[in-house]
């Protein structure tokens, strides 16, 4: 591949000019997300999604990352519940804060258990096809 003075680019410059590329193709973007599910004596009593844009960049360096199909749009919460199980996995491989707590009165028992992802910020790369989300640590 050529220049434009006609000099021969090296490759080097060939991979600057693809991450160039890369980088005006996908728009990425900066979201906080929390989890909180709630079970209470085997019955699932509250599961609550949080999904808010940053409004503030956030720091750090992105890890673990999660392509979810897409239909083109840039609706998070929507690209989510599209490819639920999928997110639902991923969050839980990323680590959850478990609460459990049992209460035995009167030879009756009852136990609750708390799941928690803590609100972390993810940067998600949206595209045609897909939504790539990676959590900042």
């Amino acid at each position: 591949m050529r220049s434009r003075d006609g000099n021969r680019l090296g490759t080097r410059s060939i991979f600057k000019l693809v991450f160039l590329f890369s980088s005006l193709v996908l728009s990425a973007s900066e979201y906080l997300i929390s989890y909180r599910y709630v079970v209470q004596d085997a019955i699932l009593r509250n599961e609550t999604l949080s999904i808010a844009k940053t409004m503030q960049k956030c720091s750090g360096s992105t890890y673990d990352s999660l392509l979810l199909e897409s239909d083109g749009g840039d609706n998070l919460k929507q690209i989510i519940f599209q490819n639920e199980d999928k997110f639902f996995s991923f969050i839980h491989a990323l680590g959850l804060d478990v609460k459990h707590s049992e209460i035995n009165t009167n030879l009756q028992n009852s136990s609750t258990t708390i799941l928690t992802l803590k609100t972390t910020c993810f940067k998600v790369d949206f595209n045609d096809n897909f939504a790539k989300i990676s959590p900042l640590n």
